[in-house]
C-alpha cells in the first residue's frame, strides 16, 4: 500500500535523525583520525544544518467557507479525536495562520494585532518583536483547551470604512468585494493580522510547516503572504467547493496568488482539492450518477484552472475526519481523503525529499573528496620520506649527517615560500571583498533605488512596471558580474598554485569553478512572481501609498535573503578552494619535523632506520583502511530515504568507524 502524507513524512523524519547521528559519529571519526581541517568543518556543519533546518511547507488556500480548516483537522489533527483548528459553518480563519514547532519557545498560539497594518513595518520585522504579539499558552496534553485557544483565529472586531481601507480590506474601486456596513456604516474585519501556532505536534516537530490562509480579501491584504510565503511554500493546496464549483473569487486566488500567469513551472506543487463531495451525496441518485456529477466537476476545475485532471482530487474532509476518529475504514475510503494524502505524500513530499537527498548526496560527495584529499597529502608524504630512507641502507654515518643537511635546506626554501603565499591572501582577500561588495545589501539597496522613487510616487504608476524591468536587468547584470569576479578569484589561484607547486614543490590542483545557480534562478522567480502587481490591473491598487510601500519592502526582504545566501556560498567556496593549500602547509610541517626526528633516531641508534621505516610502511596501511572507512560511511550517508532500518545504519557506521 501507499503511504499517507503523515506515514511518509514520520519516515522522512527517521530518515533524517539517522542522517545526523550519522554526521555526528563521522564527525568523532574524523576528529580522532586528525582529518578534520577546516573545510572539512565547514563542509561537516553545512551538512547538518542542511537536514537538521530543513522545513517542508505546505500552504492551503481557498476562499472563506471551503472546508480548508477541516481538511488540515483531517489530515493533521485527526489523532487528537476532534477538531483543533476553527471549522465550524460561514468564517472561521479570519488571519494566515502558521502551525509548526521552536523548540526554543513554549507552545502557545501568537497572535499580532490588525492595527499593525497601520505601520509600514514589515510582518518579518513584526515577527522579531515578540512585546507586540498576544500570546496565549497551549496545553499540549488538553484538546479541548487547544481548540479554545485556536478559535481565537476566527475571531473579528468592527472598523470604519477609513480604517478598512487603510488595514486593505476595502476598496473603492471593487465595490462588489468589500465587507458589508450596518446600520451604524462600520464594518467587521479580522481581529488579529497574523497568527504563529508552536505546537509539538510530531510532524511538526520533524520540520514541517502548515499556512492555512484566509479568503480572497485577506489574502490580498497582506503582500508579505501572496508574495513570499505562498510562491515559496514547497506544496499549495488549493481547495474548492463541490457544490460552488471554481467561482469568480476562487478563479481571482487562483490566478493572482496560487497560479500566476508565468508559473508553470509550479504546476507539479500545486494540488487541487474539490471538497464536501458529500453535498453531491444523494438518496435520489445511483451511486454511478454521483460519480459521474463529481467526474465532471473535477473536469470543468481542471479545465478553468488549467491543471491535470489527475491533480483534482474530489475529497469530503468532514466525513474523512468522522472516519479517522471513529475509525471506520469504509467511510474513509468514500470520503478521498487517503487518495489525496497518498497524492501529497508520493507527488509533493517525494519530490521534496529528493530535492534535498540530491543536494546532500552532492555535499556528501564534496565531503568525502575533501578527506581524501588530506589522506593523499599524507600518504604522498609517506611515500616521499619511505623512499628517502630506504636510500639510506648501508649508507655511513657521513651521508645520514649529509641528509640531514639536506632536510634543513629544504625546510629553509619551505619557509621562503611563506611571503608568496602571504601575497596570494592579501590578493584573494582583496578580489574577494569586490566580489563581496556585488552581493551586499547596500548594492541591493542601490539598484532597487529607482524602482523604490518610483513607487513612492503619488497617484498612478504607469511606468513601474518598465522600471521593475530595468532593474532587474542590472540585478541579472550583478549576478554576472559576481560570476566574473569568482572565475577572476579562481584563474588567479590556479596560476598562483602553478607557482607554487613548481617553486616549492607543492601538489596544488586548480580549484573548481563557483556556481551560483540557486542565485540565478531566484532572481528569476521572483522577478515573474511581483510582475503581476505592477500591471494594468493592478493599477489602481498600485496607486495606494500603503501598497506600493509593501510592495516594494516585500521584495526587497526577499532579494536580501537571496543575496546573503549567495555571499555565503561564495564565502564557503572560497574558504574550501584553500583548504587544500592550508592542509599542505600543516602535513608539510609536520613531515619536516618527522624526517628530522628520524634522521636523529637513525644517528643514534643502529636499528632506527628498519623501525622508522615500518612506522612509515604501518601508517601507509593506516591510511588505506582510513580510506575504505572513509568510502563505507560516504555509501551509508546516502542510504535511500526509504530504508526501513535507517536508524540500524547509524549504530553499524559507529561500529565500523571504531574498528
Amino acid at each position: 500500500m501507499e503511504s499517507s502524507f503523515n506515514e511518509q513524512f514520520d519516515q522522512y523524519g527517521v530518515w533524517r535523525r539517522g542522517f545526523a547521528q550519522q554526521l555526528n559519529a563521522l564527525r568523532e571519526w574524523l576528529s580522532g583520525q586528525d582529518l578534520l581541517d577546516f573545510a572539512v568543518q565547514q563542509r561537516l556543519q553545512r551538512l547538518e544544518a542542511q537536514v537538521r533546518s530543513d522545513k517542508l511547507m505546505v500552504a492551503f488556500v481557498a476562499e472563506f467557507s471551503r472546508g480548508k480548516s477541516e481538511l488540515i483537522n483531517a489530515i493533521f489533527f485527526a489523532h487528537y479525536g476532534r477538531r483543533l483548528m476553527p471549522a465550524s459553518a460561514g468564517r472561521t480563519t479570519m488571519c494566515p495562520a502558521e502551525l509548526g514547532w521552536e523548540s526554543d519557545a513554549r507552545p502557545s498560539l501568537r497572535l499580532l494585532p490588525i492595527d499593525t497594518r497601520e505601520s509600514m513595518e514589515s510582518l518579518a520585522q513584526w515577527r522579531m518583536r515578540t512585546d507586540a504579539w498576544v500570546e496565549y499558552p497551549l496545553d499540549v496534553a488538553n484538546a479541548e483547551q487547544i481548540a479554545d485557544t485556536l478559535s481565537k483565529v476566527a475571531e473579528v472586531r468592527k472598523a470604519s470604512v477609513a480604517q478598512a481601507r487603510a488595514w486593505g480590506f476595502w476598496h473603492d474601486e471593487d465595490a462588489d468585494d468589500n465587507p458589508l456596513q450596518d446600520a451604524e456604516g462600520w464594518v467587521e474585519v479580522p481581529m488579529w493580522r497574523h497568527a504563529l501556532i508552536n505546537m509539538p505536534h510530531p510532524l511538526l516537530r520533524q520540520g514541517l510547516v502548515i499556512l492555512d490562509t484566509p479568503g480572497l480579501n485577506a489574502v490580498g491584504a497582506e503582500l508579505e503572504l501572496t508574495v513570499n510565503l505562498i510562491p515559496q511554500a514547497h506544496a499549495v493546496v488549493f481547495v474548492l467547493g463541490a457544490d460552488t464549483g471554481v467561482t469568480k473569487s476562487d478563479l481571482a486566488i487562483w490566478r493572482e496568488h496560487v497560479l500566476p500567469a508565468g508559473g508553470e513551472a509550479l504546476v507539479d506543487s500545486r494540488l487541487v482539492v474539490l471538497n464536501k463531495v458529500d453535498t453531491l451525496w444523494d438518496s435520489l441518485s445511483t451511486g454511478s450518477q454521483v460519480q459521474a456529477q463529481v467526474r465532471r466537476q473535477c473536469e470543468e476545475s481542471a479545465r478553468l484552472l488549467g491543471v491535470p485532471l489527475e491533480r483534482v482530487l474530489p475529497v469530503s474532509a468532514q466525513k474523512g475526519l468522522v472516519a479517522k476518529v471513529g475509525d471506520n475504514a469504509a467511510l474513509l475510503q468514500a470520503s478521498g481523503l487517503s487518495a489525496f494524502e497518498q497524492l501529497l505524500a508520493s507527488g509533493i513530499m517525494g519530490q521534496r525529499q529528493k530535492v534535498l537527498q540530491a543536494a546532500v548526496a552532492a555535499n556528501v560527495q564534496q565531503l568525502r573528496t575533501e578527506v581524501e584529499r588530506v589522506i593523499n597529502i599524507r600518504r604522498s608524504d609517506l611515500d616521499d620520506q619511505g623512499a628517502e630512507l630506504r636510500n639510506l641502507r648501508g649508507k655511513n654515518a657521513t651521508v645520514i649527517a649529509s641528509m640531514r643537511g639536506r632536510i634543513e635546506n629544504e625546510q629553509q626554501e619551505f619557509d621562503s615560500s611563506a611571503a608568496k603565499i602571504h601575497a596570494l591572501r592579501t590578493v584573494q582577500m582583496r578580489m574577494l571583498k569586490d566580489l563581496f561588495q556585488l552581493l551586499s545589501s547596500g548594492t541591493l539597496q542601490k539598484e532597487l533605488g529607482e524602482l523604490k522613487d518610483a513607487l513612492d510616487q503619488r497617484g498612478f504608476k504607469l511606468g513601474a512596471r518598465k522600471i521593475y524591468t530595468e532593474t532587474f536587468e542590472r540585478l541579472h547584470a550583478v549576478s554576472d558580474q559576481a560570476h566574473k569576479q569568482a572565475a577572476n578569484v579562481q584563474s588567479m589561484l590556479s596560476a598562483t598554485f602553478k607557482e607554487l607547486n613548481a617553486e616549492f614543490g607543492f601538489s596544488l590542483q586548480s580549484p573548481p569553478p563557483m556556481l551560483l545557480p540557486e542565485f540565478t534562478d531566484d532572481l528569476r522567480s521572483i522577478e515573474s512572481s511581483y510582475t503581476q502587481y505592477l500591471g494594468f490591473g493592478n493599477a489602481l491598487k498600485l496607486s495606494s501609498s500603503a501598497f506600493s510601500q509593501r510592495l516594494i519592502k516585500a521584495l526587497a526582504m526577499r532579494l536580501r535573503t537571496v543575496f546573503e545566501s549567495a555571499a555565503n556560498d561564495v564565502d564557503l567556496w572560497s574558504k574550501s578552494v584553500t583548504a587544500p593549500l592550508d592542509a599542505q602547509l600543516r602535513e608539510r610541517k609536520r613531515s619536516f619535523s618527522r624526517r628530522l626526528e628520524a634522521i636523529d633516531r637513525i644517528q643514534h641508534a643502529a636499528t632506527g632506520l628498519e623501525e622508522r621505516i615500518g612506522e612509515i610502511e604501518a601508517a601507509e596501511s593506516k591510511l588505506d583502511i582510513l580510506q575504505v572507512q572513509l568510502a563505507k560511511a560516504s555509501v551509508s550517508l546516502l542510504s535511500p530515504l526509504d530504508e526501513e532500518h535507517v536508524p540500524a545504519q547509524a549504530t553499524a557506521l559507529d561500529i565500523s568507524l571504531v574498528a
